[in-house]
């Protein structure tokens, strides 16, 4: 057992009358913290109950328990129920690593300029070809929008999000707008550039965000970034392989990525949707939209928009094709090759409207943009990989994929599976239902044209954002950090 006193007491009786009082007074030393303690708490107490008598809050404020804190704060310091998660705190980059990107677009691509496709915010050009196949009243919604555009817009969305803050210190989370796909894809296509060249962005980004003092008070787990390439252009292993490695840096660790295609296995990584052309201004525009593709008369079956690889041996587009074509009118075929599908051709959105399914294997990658075209037309996807959709984009998309789409696997296809087989089996009512149901998540797929949302109606913007804080939240859980 531990002794009362730092050293023992003495045996002998103290001859001196107040050395026997210090005495005395010292056997309650072990007691005076508590006593003292106890004294102060009900003097606190005391004290908080007067302020509380004099002070009265004109506003009840509910903070649900599943709520992180910061955003508790929020709440009462300025009344905010629209961000019941968090603000977000955008940093302000050397230009270098963003807009002095978009300045120099002419020099984005070794074949031409890029001006046009990330005009209007990222947007690009007004696609005024698709008159006379989309209602008249939303001609102004759709954009010939480039596949790799999302880091514009996301930086564009979050300067004028609802949710966004000025005040560093009240954050929950920190946006960093590296364009780290534009970066890198000036340099993929030449060999006139080193691997340093196509680190130099990110290297000089993760530089500047660690000496800020937000980074280094979570080592980066409240931080996030949108990075508008497949994650796999950022995984270079070797020096003279493809892309930059930007994710592989040190330092980028725990910094949550938005990419059009993630690694499944890195938390890190989330799926977010490809940019379509359909960038709705309003609620109504949605719901003109989603009225127009639910009515449409379809004619074939289904579809498949795509080219064949040709160096590829046992190319499966090739035999999606093939069955296509010997499908005696119950398949539409786009056939993409060349530039026949690039974007200022209606050809792909008039098939998709026309037809029941729409064909999505993998694309270069695991994934393709076609997928959100094809379901913004209202058409039902069939996918043949299970990284193509179900394991990419949980936050949009419904968490049943049976009520949405339908799966074949490619192996099935290989030999010899009949795809208008599958398809024909699926009656009337199954493929109303499905139909609906894509219809439905139309707004979660979209983004909006408006910098400031759709008021009342998520989009893939928001969805995206508030799955980000929802996330910090959950890493402030004991024992969750790694």
């Amino acid at each position: 057992m531990l002794p009362l006193f730092d050293t023992p007491p003495s045996p002998h009786k103290p001859q001196n009358p107040e050395l026997d009082r210090k005495s005395s007074f010292g056997s309650l030393k072990p007691y005076l913290p508590r006593t003292w303690l106890i004294f102060f708490v009900l003097f606190l107490q005391i004290i908080l109950l007067l302020i509380a008598r004099n002070y009265h809050i004109s506003t009840a404020v509910i903070i649900p328990q599943h709520l992180p804190e910061v955003a508790a704060i929020t709440a009462v310091d300025g009344g905010d129920t629209e961000c019941p998660y968090g603000k977000v705190f955008v940093y302000n980059l050397p230009h270098f690593l963003n807009t002095e990107l978009l300045e120099n677009c002419h020099e984005l691509n070794p074949w031409g300029s890029r001006c046009d496709t990330y005009s209007n915010d990222g947007l690009g050009r007004p696609a005024t070809k698709l008159a006379g196949v989309i209602p008249e009243s939303l001609t102004g919604a759709w954009y010939w929008t480039d596949q790799f555009a999302s880091e514009i817009i996301y930086h564009n969305r979050m300067l004028n999000y609802r949710c966004r803050t000025l005040d560093p210190e009240s954050a929950t989370a920190y946006y960093i707008p590296l364009y780290a796909g534009l970066a890198v894809g000036k340099y993929l296509w030449t060999n006139n550039y080193t691997a340093e060249d196509r680190d130099l962005h990110c290297h000089t980004m993760l530089k500047w965000v660690h000496d800020q003092p937000y980074w280094k008070k979570s080592n980066g787990w409240d931080h996030f970034i949108t990075m508008g390439r497949i994650t796999w252009d950022f995984r270079r292993s070797k020096d003279d392989d493809w892309g930059s490695r930007c994710i592989y840096l040190p330092g980028m660790r725990n910094i949550t990525r938005l990419l059009i295609e993630r690694n499944s296995w890195d938390y890190f990584d989330v799926g977010v949707p490809y940019p379509t052309g359909f960038h709705p201004t309003s609620p109504s525009d949605v719901e003109t939209w989603q009225e127009f593709v639910r009515t449409r008369t379809r004619t074939t079956l289904f579809c498949f928009a795509g080219a064949t690889r040709g160096l590829i041996k046992n190319d499966f587009r090739g035999l999606l094709l093939n069955q296509c074509y010997n499908s005696s009118g119950s398949c539409r075929v786009v056939d993409c090759g060349g530039s026949k599908c690039s974007n200022g051709t209606s050809l792909i959105l008039e098939s998709f409207l026309g037809s029941d399914f729409c064909l999505q294997p993998r694309g270069d990658s695991f994934t393709r943009r076609s997928i959100f075209d094809c379901m913004i037309a209202g058409s039902i996807p069939v996918f043949f990989w299970n990284r193509t959709a179900y394991s990419q984009y949980e936050w949009f998309l419904p968490g049943q994929p049976e009520s949405y789409s339908v799966y074949i696997d490619k192996n099935d296809v290989l030999n010899g599976k009949s795809i208008k087989g599958v398809l024909e089996s699926f009656g009337q009512d199954e493929v109303r239902r499905m139909r609906e149901k894509v219809i439905q998540y139309i707004p979660r797929i979209v983004y909006a044209k408006p910098h400031q949302g759709l008021k009342g109606m998520k989009d893939a913007f928001d969805l995206a954002v508030e799955g980000v804080l929802n996330r910090i939240k959950d890493q402030e859980r004991e024992g969750f950090k790694w």
